[in-house]
């Protein structure tokens, strides 16, 4: 769906209705009005005010409730279509009937209501996670990126969006159904095929959900012409985890299925060595904040904390993905401290097609790891087998 910009001198309006007719009759009579179904919550229509008159809909209107107000050019994008269709649904009378006079939850379902309308407008993107010894990708991050022209969202804040809402297995449904099909694409046409390696984010809350299966996971996965080898799941929290015993039993559940397992974020948050102790994941991703300027020579700190993960990490079977890499000289102090993998802006931007990084020479030679597990695919199904 697109929303074509009107001219800059005129004043945009926005009209909000539960009205189906009154819609049809304003898109009979302004047919390149923009018109927006809000799930459950009736319709926006969106035209240059000049257009969408008083008087216009007034005619049209007949009985149908509706309420209109002008679009703020001032305010930030982000901001000023959510502001008029408020003001709007205020002007209505109808907020209290549709829960609009709302509570954060209920504020928070509405924005999910417009994520889920939208189905066709988002897109997944993959970026490279890179082997630091070879500078060789054969998995890649799946990122899924919204696009809510009246509300523009980033994939975090709808993550926000749904715990608060209170429905995050939809969220994650919704996410997972249109990856894994995004993935079988990529995979039957690209040149690795079945060797291909995909991370894909799950919310602890959805593990946690009394109705989440690991077997039923599994089936969706192979449904989709994938091997659950190929699959990491990579677990991402905003809020601290309710149940960590109970996440325990579902990731080793995964892990027997053939599912990698990665915590995210690590160092940062909720993601501490408490949790990441108890969970045994079979990546280990350090948190950005401590990958920046890790190359600097006042950062004695961060480099004792990676060389902390990385140990760790040797310990318990583990590989370890340094996020966030921006700058050579980042790269070198994580390739000396023997971090496995890495990603970051500097071998390679999230795009529509897995690719290869970009080439990076190295600035120095590096020492030789000595490891009983070699690759992600190794690390995923050596750390299985050893929970069978």
């Amino acid at each position: 769906m697109r929303f074509i910009r009107t001219r800059l001198e005129e004043v945009e309006r926005i009209l909000w209705s539960r009205d189906s007719r009154l819609v049809s009759r304003i898109a009979r009579d302004l047919p390149s009005a923009r018109i927006v179904e809000l799930a459950e919550s009736g319709w926006c229509v969106m035209a240059p005010s000049s257009e969408l008159t008083d008087s216009l809909v007034a005619e049209l209107a007949e009985a149908a409730a509706y309420g209109m107000s002008d679009i703020d050019p001032s305010l930030p994008p982000s901001e000023r279509y959510v502001v008029a269709l408020g003001h709007a649904v205020h002007v209505s009378g109808l907020g209290d009937r549709i829960g609009m006079n709302e509570t954060p939850e209920i504020a928070k379902r509405k924005v999910l209501d417009y994520f889920f309308a939208l189905k066709e407008n988002h897109h997944v993107e993959f970026q490279p996670i890179v082997d630091l010894r070879t500078m060789h990708a054969s998995e890649w991050e799946c990122l899924f990126r919204p696009h809510m022209p009246m509300l523009p969202q980033t994939i975090s804040s709808m993550v926000e969006a749904a715990l608060t809402a209170k429905r995050p297995v939809d969220f994650d449904t919704f996410v997972v159904a249109a990856t894994l099909a995004r993935i079988a694409e990529v995979a039957k046409l690209g040149p690795l095929g079945h060797r291909m390696n995909f991370a894909v984010n799950l919310l602890p809350a959805s593990l946690l959900a009394p109705n989440f299966e690991a077997t039923a996971f599994a089936d969706r996965v192979l449904k989709a012409g994938i091997s659950p080898r190929q699959i990491v799941v990579e677990c991402t929290e905003q809020q601290a985890i309710a149940d960590v015993p109970q996440l325990k039993k579902q990731v080793k559940a995964l892990r027997r299925l053939g599912f990698g397992f990665a915590i995210d974020d690590a160092g940062s948050g909720y993601a501490s060595f408490n949790v990441i102790a108890a969970l045994e994941p079979t990546i280990i991703k350090i948190d950005r904040e401590i990958v920046s300027r890790i190359g600097n020579k006042d950062s004695d700190a961060k480099k004792a904390l990676v060389e902390a993960f990385v140990s760790f990490s040797r310990r318990i079977g583990a590989k370890v993905v340094a996020e966030g890499i921006e700058n050579r000289r980042d790269l070198i102090a994580l390739q000396e401290r023997e971090v496995d993998f890495g990603q970051g802006f500097l071998l390679g931007r999230s795009s529509i097609e897995p690719r290869q990084p970009r080439p990076v020479p190295a600035l120095r030679t590096l020492p030789r790891v000595i490891s009983t597990v070699s690759g992600w695919e190794g690390a995923v199904t050596t750390r299985a087998a050893t929970i069978r």
